[in-house]
């Protein structure tokens, strides 16, 4: 069976600087520390500018769900403006970033994958009545981003989400999406075909 995750079950951590949240959505393997998960996928709301936690040794792509955006400074060589227009940016946990806070709190879907057993690939995909999902990896993150809410179902098995649940998937490999309108955020975690050393 696939495992529904309630947004309204979660609960937030404050930063320890101050400058924001994080609610955890699902981490592997289950009771995992930041020491030693494979993969993360989590909501962090920016409420006000600072620096991230820097994370070696681990891959990060952020996506704006909600908010006006925020800009980051990455590792001192680029200015990206997350916002509607360039809602995506990947980048390697070991970077320093400072975000900068402008017009008011950001929220953004962040995914993680340790490099050395896993990578990601995140989608962001807008569903009108339906849209076919079908797998491409072990395991998949289905996430609600934007709209009231999306049915997600299988041959075998059918789930009800409301915005920002989320579902990991079983092993079925055909899903059907259906919403009048909304955007989800599909995650697939890709094992190492050889897990080796940290760099």
């Amino acid at each position: 069976m696939s495992k529904l995750i309630q947004y309204a079950s979660l609960h937030a951590t404050p930063w320890k600087n101050g400058g924001g949240s994080t609610t955890e959505i699902t981490i592997a393997p289950t009771g995992a520390t930041f020491d030693n998960f494979d993969w993360r996928v989590s909501l962090a709301t920016i409420a006000h500018s600072g620096p991230f936690s820097v994370f070696p040794g681990i891959d990060r792509t952020l996506t704006l769900v909600s908010g006006p955006g925020v800009v980051l400074d990455v590792g001192n060589e680029r200015q990206v403006a997350l916002s509607e227009r360039e809602p995506v940016l990947a980048f390697p946990g070991e970077t320093e970033v400072y975000a900068t806070v402008a017009s008011g709190p950001t929220t953004d879907f962040n995914v993680m994958t340790r490099r050395a057993r896993c990578s990601h690939q995140l989608e962001r995909r807008v569903v009108r009545d339906f849209s076919q999902l079908e797998r491409r990896s072990a395991t998949t993150v289905v996430f609600l981003a934007e709209g009231e809410s999306l049915f997600i179902s299988s041959a075998s098995e059918r789930v009800s989400m409301v915005r920002y649940d989320a579902v990991v998937l079983s092993t079925e490999d055909v899903w059907t999406l259906e919403a009048g309108q909304a955007t989800v955020f599909i995650v697939d975690i890709i094992p190492n075909e050889e897990e080796g050393e940290e760099e």
